[in-house]
């Protein structure tokens, strides 16, 4: 992990041992909120491959097994889609494109793709034509600000988000609704959704009791050393 890809922060000494710890109970939580885990094949020459959401997405219909923007992070895809294969179908996006899964959100029949460092315009070309084709609308975004379509918004009902509006542009997910986050807490928009109920970080308690008033259930984790990583709780995951 000390040798992750660092976009827009320093890089600050990682503690390994409390990273495994903090994932263990990213998992426990996981279990708890009613998933059922697989285990992807260790990849320990790899140093961002904790950050599974990246290599994959997965529709009903098929997965879509990505190719990362970062050049050290494409050997991550082949674990992946092994995996995925005894479950879905397995679609690729082929060079040149890149597409990083943290770009990547889907809000019921819509996605929304972050054009962003990571994910390229051809990229977003592959993935319009293999999502349409099981009727899926998949509508672009430019993102500037943090590294991720979600690091600024991800979905927490079938039709509200909660989101960084500064970090997307304006009317961008019209017309869903939006919890914004803290003024204080940039980063927090990164929400896990699990059926009815949600997992975010512990690191940002004012936009937690701002979820908490519209209804919803969230359970908070300590995810501090992969944040260090420009790491955050969907990234850790591919739920479906």
């Amino acid at each position: 992990m000390a040798s992750c890809e660092l976009t827009h922060l320093a890089r600050v000494p990682i503690d390994v041992a409390r990273a495994r710890s903090q994932h263990a109970a990213y998992v426990r939580a996981l279990e708890e909120l009613g998933c059922r885990i697989v285990d992807v094949d260790p990849a320990p020459d790899l140093p961002d491959s904790v950050f599974i959401e990246d290599t994959a997405l997965v529709l009903d219909e098929i997965a879509v097994v990505t190719r990362p923007g970062a050049p050290s992070r494409r050997p991550e895809s082949e674990g992946v889609g092994r995996a995925l294969a005894r479950y879905r179908t397995i679609a690729r996006i082929e060079a040149p494109g890149t597409v990083d899964g943290g770009d990547i959100l889907r809000v019921g029949r819509t996605i929304f793709v972050g054009r962003s460092s990571r994910t390229n315009d051809d990229g977003f070309r592959q993935l319009t034509a293999i999502a349409a084709r099981h009727g899926y609308d998949v509508r672009g975004i430019d993102v500037s600000g943090c590294l991720h379509l979600k690091s600024a918004a991800t979905a927490i009902g079938d039709a509200l988000l909660v989101a960084n509006r500064s970090w997307i542009p304006e009317g961008a997910f019209a017309p869903f609704d939006i919890v914004d986050v803290d003024p204080s807490e940039p980063s927090a928009a990164n929400v896990v959704r699990v059926g009815s109920r949600l997992l975010a970080a512990a690191a940002f308690p004012r936009t937690r009791d701002r979820l908490e008033r519209r209804g919803l259930q969230v359970r908070t984790v300590d995810m501090s050393e992969f944040a260090k990583a420009e790491g955050a709780v969907t990234c850790c995951s591919v739920i479906f």
